[in-house]
Protein backbone atom coordinates (compact mmCIF):
# COMPACT_ATOMS: atom_id res chain seq x y z
CA UNK A 1 0.00 0.00 0.00
CA UNK A 2 1.37 3.34 -0.82
CA UNK A 3 2.17 5.99 1.45
CA UNK A 4 0.49 9.39 1.51
CA UNK A 5 0.23 12.44 3.84
CA UNK A 6 -2.69 10.91 5.81
CA UNK A 7 -0.54 8.15 6.89
CA UNK A 8 2.52 10.19 7.93
CA UNK A 9 -0.03 12.22 10.09
CA UNK A 10 0.04 15.58 8.22
CA UNK A 11 -3.04 17.26 6.70
CA UNK A 12 -2.46 17.44 2.57
CA UNK A 13 -0.82 20.67 1.07
CA UNK A 14 -4.01 22.69 0.01
CA UNK A 15 -2.54 26.03 -1.85
CA UNK A 16 -3.31 29.17 -0.16
CA UNK A 17 -5.43 32.05 -1.39
CA UNK A 18 -3.75 35.29 -2.47
CA UNK A 19 -4.56 38.69 -2.05
CA UNK A 20 -7.38 38.30 -5.31
CA UNK A 21 -8.86 35.59 -3.42
CA UNK A 22 -7.71 32.90 -6.48
CA UNK A 23 -5.48 30.06 -5.23
CA UNK A 24 -1.95 30.27 -5.61
CA UNK A 25 0.08 27.56 -6.59
CA UNK A 26 2.42 25.62 -3.90
CA UNK A 27 5.80 26.93 -4.11
CA UNK A 28 8.81 24.38 -4.85
CA UNK A 29 10.99 23.70 -1.70
CA UNK A 30 13.79 22.48 -3.27
CA UNK A 31 15.91 24.65 -4.28
CA UNK A 32 18.13 24.17 -7.56
CA UNK A 33 21.96 24.11 -5.65
CA UNK A 34 20.29 21.10 -3.45
CA UNK A 35 20.56 18.95 -6.82
CA UNK A 36 23.92 20.14 -7.23
CA UNK A 37 24.55 19.67 -3.56
CA UNK A 38 23.73 15.80 -3.74
CA UNK A 39 26.59 14.58 -6.07
CA UNK A 40 28.91 16.00 -3.66
CA UNK A 41 29.47 12.85 -2.13
CA UNK A 42 29.82 10.64 -5.23
CA UNK A 43 32.12 13.21 -6.81
CA UNK A 44 34.61 13.03 -3.43
CA UNK A 45 34.27 9.26 -3.78
CA UNK A 46 35.43 8.86 -6.67
CA UNK A 47 38.12 11.08 -6.45
CA UNK A 48 39.19 9.72 -3.01
CA UNK A 49 40.19 6.63 -5.35
CA UNK A 50 41.45 8.81 -8.58
CA UNK A 51 45.15 7.51 -7.44
CA UNK A 52 44.60 3.83 -7.03
CA UNK A 53 42.38 3.70 -10.17
CA UNK A 54 44.90 5.01 -11.91
CA UNK A 55 47.72 2.57 -11.01
CA UNK A 56 45.40 -0.23 -11.82
CA UNK A 57 45.06 0.96 -15.25
CA UNK A 58 48.89 1.24 -15.69
CA UNK A 59 49.40 -2.58 -14.12
CA UNK A 60 46.74 -3.78 -16.69
CA UNK A 61 48.42 -2.23 -19.13
CA UNK A 62 51.74 -3.52 -17.97
CA UNK A 63 50.51 -7.09 -17.61
CA UNK A 64 49.15 -6.53 -21.55
CA UNK A 65 52.41 -6.05 -23.03
CA UNK A 66 52.88 -2.57 -22.25
CA UNK A 67 55.74 -0.32 -21.11
CA UNK A 68 56.45 -1.41 -17.49
CA UNK A 69 56.02 1.65 -15.71
CA UNK A 70 54.98 0.07 -12.27
CA UNK A 71 56.90 -1.33 -9.45
CA UNK A 72 58.33 -5.23 -10.71
CA UNK A 73 55.84 -7.71 -9.00
CA UNK A 74 57.12 -11.23 -9.74
CA UNK A 75 53.87 -13.11 -8.97
CA UNK A 76 51.44 -11.01 -10.65
CA UNK A 77 53.41 -11.57 -13.80
CA UNK A 78 53.40 -15.40 -13.49
CA UNK A 79 49.40 -15.69 -12.34
CA UNK A 80 47.75 -12.23 -13.87
CA UNK A 81 44.48 -13.53 -14.49
CA UNK A 82 43.57 -12.54 -10.37
CA UNK A 83 44.71 -9.22 -10.20
CA UNK A 84 42.95 -8.61 -14.10
CA UNK A 85 39.88 -9.49 -12.10
CA UNK A 86 40.24 -7.62 -8.98
CA UNK A 87 41.82 -4.72 -10.91
CA UNK A 88 38.41 -4.61 -13.10
CA UNK A 89 36.27 -5.18 -10.55
CA UNK A 90 37.19 -2.95 -8.18
CA UNK A 91 37.24 -0.10 -10.69
CA UNK A 92 33.48 -0.82 -11.38
CA UNK A 93 32.52 -1.50 -7.67
CA UNK A 94 34.33 2.28 -6.89
CA UNK A 95 32.78 4.11 -9.49
CA UNK A 96 29.09 2.61 -10.01
CA UNK A 97 29.00 1.96 -6.17
CA UNK A 98 29.67 6.08 -5.90
CA UNK A 99 26.68 6.69 -7.71
CA UNK A 100 24.60 4.95 -5.28
CA UNK A 101 25.10 7.25 -2.67
CA UNK A 102 23.49 10.28 -5.02
CA UNK A 103 20.37 9.94 -2.83
CA UNK A 104 17.91 12.03 -5.71
CA UNK A 105 19.43 10.22 -8.66
CA UNK A 106 18.64 6.89 -7.12
CA UNK A 107 15.14 8.04 -6.35
CA UNK A 108 14.44 8.98 -9.72
CA UNK A 109 15.99 6.15 -11.38
CA UNK A 110 14.92 3.12 -9.19
CA UNK A 111 15.27 0.67 -12.25
CA UNK A 112 19.02 1.92 -12.99
CA UNK A 113 19.68 1.86 -9.25
CA UNK A 114 18.52 -2.22 -9.09
CA UNK A 115 20.42 -3.24 -12.50
CA UNK A 116 23.83 -1.03 -11.41
CA UNK A 117 23.16 -2.48 -7.78
CA UNK A 118 23.37 -6.03 -8.69
CA UNK A 119 26.81 -5.52 -10.46
CA UNK A 120 27.98 -3.62 -7.91
CA UNK A 121 27.59 -6.78 -5.55
CA UNK A 122 29.10 -9.23 -8.03
CA UNK A 123 32.01 -6.96 -8.62
CA UNK A 124 32.31 -6.58 -4.90
CA UNK A 125 32.53 -10.65 -4.01
CA UNK A 126 35.24 -10.86 -7.16
CA UNK A 127 37.50 -7.95 -5.12
CA UNK A 128 37.04 -9.42 -2.15
CA UNK A 129 37.47 -12.78 -3.38
CA UNK A 130 40.31 -12.18 -5.53
CA UNK A 131 41.91 -10.05 -3.09
CA UNK A 132 42.18 -12.72 -0.47
CA UNK A 133 43.23 -14.99 -2.89
CA UNK A 134 46.03 -13.17 -3.82
CA UNK A 135 46.80 -12.78 -0.07
CA UNK A 136 47.16 -16.26 0.39
CA UNK A 137 48.62 -17.94 -2.55
CA UNK A 138 50.66 -14.78 -4.41
CA UNK A 139 54.16 -14.76 -2.56
CA UNK A 140 54.32 -11.64 0.03
CA UNK A 141 56.57 -8.94 -0.44
CA UNK A 142 59.40 -7.77 1.60
CA UNK A 143 57.44 -4.26 3.10
CA UNK A 144 54.58 -6.90 3.91
CA UNK A 145 54.45 -8.09 7.04
CA UNK A 146 52.10 -11.01 9.72
CA UNK A 147 50.30 -7.62 10.51
CA UNK A 148 49.49 -6.67 7.18
CA UNK A 149 48.80 -9.80 6.29
CA UNK A 150 46.58 -10.80 8.43
CA UNK A 151 44.85 -7.26 7.95
CA UNK A 152 44.04 -8.16 4.58
CA UNK A 153 42.40 -11.39 5.13
CA UNK A 154 40.33 -9.26 7.89
CA UNK A 155 38.96 -6.94 5.80
CA UNK A 156 38.60 -8.93 2.54
CA UNK A 157 36.54 -11.39 4.74
CA UNK A 158 34.14 -8.98 6.24
CA UNK A 159 33.57 -7.10 2.42
CA UNK A 160 32.90 -10.63 1.55
CA UNK A 161 30.29 -11.17 4.40
CA UNK A 162 28.93 -7.37 4.51
CA UNK A 163 27.68 -7.84 0.59
CA UNK A 164 26.25 -11.14 1.02
CA UNK A 165 24.34 -10.27 4.00
CA UNK A 166 23.46 -6.61 2.28
CA UNK A 167 22.17 -8.25 -0.70
CA UNK A 168 20.05 -10.98 1.62
CA UNK A 169 18.64 -8.22 3.16
CA UNK A 170 17.46 -6.57 0.43
CA UNK A 171 16.18 -10.12 -0.93
CA UNK A 172 13.68 -9.86 2.63
CA UNK A 173 13.05 -6.51 2.08
CA UNK A 174 15.05 -4.59 4.58
CA UNK A 175 16.06 -1.70 2.80
CA UNK A 176 17.73 -0.01 5.56
CA UNK A 177 19.66 -3.40 6.46
CA UNK A 178 20.90 -3.55 2.83
CA UNK A 179 21.93 -0.29 2.70
CA UNK A 180 24.15 -0.14 5.72
CA UNK A 181 25.61 -3.51 5.12
CA UNK A 182 26.36 -2.13 1.43
CA UNK A 183 27.60 1.10 2.98
CA UNK A 184 30.28 -0.84 5.10
CA UNK A 185 31.27 -3.20 1.94
CA UNK A 186 32.02 0.10 0.19
CA UNK A 187 33.95 1.66 2.80
CA UNK A 188 36.14 -1.18 3.15
CA UNK A 189 36.10 -1.79 -0.89
CA UNK A 190 37.77 2.32 -1.19
CA UNK A 191 40.12 1.51 1.48
CA UNK A 192 43.14 1.85 -1.33
CA UNK A 193 42.36 5.49 -1.61
CA UNK A 194 42.15 6.45 2.03
CA UNK A 195 45.28 4.68 2.39
CA UNK A 196 47.18 6.71 0.11
CA UNK A 197 46.92 9.30 2.68
CA UNK A 198 47.88 7.11 5.60
CA UNK A 199 50.72 6.02 4.02
CA UNK A 200 51.96 9.70 3.27
CA UNK A 201 51.72 10.48 6.68
CA UNK A 202 53.03 7.75 7.83
CA UNK A 203 55.86 8.32 5.66
CA UNK A 204 56.30 11.77 7.47
CA UNK A 205 56.47 10.37 10.53
CA UNK A 206 58.56 7.11 9.59
CA UNK A 207 61.86 7.88 7.31
CA UNK A 208 62.76 4.51 6.22
CA UNK A 209 59.00 2.43 6.47
CA UNK A 210 59.21 -0.95 8.07
CA UNK A 211 56.55 -4.11 7.85
CA UNK A 212 55.24 -2.35 11.49
CA UNK A 213 54.27 1.01 9.76
CA UNK A 214 52.92 -0.27 6.77
CA UNK A 215 50.66 -2.37 8.14
CA UNK A 216 49.48 0.38 10.50
CA UNK A 217 48.81 2.49 8.09
CA UNK A 218 46.91 0.40 5.75
CA UNK A 219 44.55 -0.57 8.70
CA UNK A 220 44.34 3.14 9.68
CA UNK A 221 43.09 3.39 5.80
CA UNK A 222 39.88 0.63 6.46
CA UNK A 223 39.55 1.87 9.92
CA UNK A 224 38.72 6.09 9.08
CA UNK A 225 36.47 4.45 6.08
CA UNK A 226 34.46 1.79 8.79
CA UNK A 227 34.54 4.74 11.11
CA UNK A 228 32.72 7.20 8.79
CA UNK A 229 30.78 4.57 7.29
CA UNK A 230 28.90 3.60 10.64
CA UNK A 231 28.62 7.52 11.23
CA UNK A 232 26.96 7.71 7.96
CA UNK A 233 24.74 5.19 9.13
CA UNK A 234 23.72 6.73 12.02
CA UNK A 235 23.54 10.01 10.79
CA UNK A 236 19.66 10.63 10.47
CA UNK A 237 17.95 7.13 11.42
CA UNK A 238 14.70 8.55 11.28
CA UNK A 239 14.87 9.79 7.83
CA UNK A 240 16.51 6.73 6.63
CA UNK A 241 13.50 4.98 8.34
CA UNK A 242 11.01 6.85 6.31
CA UNK A 243 12.76 6.85 3.28
CA UNK A 244 13.59 2.84 3.38
CA UNK A 245 9.30 2.69 3.80
CA UNK A 246 8.90 4.86 1.63
CA UNK A 247 11.19 2.36 -1.48
CA UNK A 248 9.44 -0.61 -0.10
CA UNK A 249 6.06 1.04 -0.28
CA UNK A 250 6.46 2.29 -4.07
CA UNK A 251 8.02 -1.33 -4.81
CA UNK A 252 5.16 -3.16 -3.54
Amino acid sequence: MKANAYAEGRAPAVPQANHLGTPAANKTKTPARKGSAGWLVPAGLILLVVIPLASGALRLIELAGGPKIMPANPPMTAMPLPVVVHIACASLFALLGAFQFAAGFRRRHRDWHRLAGRLVVACGLLVGLSGLWMTLFYTSAESTGDLLYDLRLLFGSAMVVAIALGFAAIRRGDVLGHRAWMTRAYAIGLGAGTQVLTGMAASLIVSHPTALSTGLAMGAGWMINLALAEWSIRKHPAHSARAASAVVSHSR
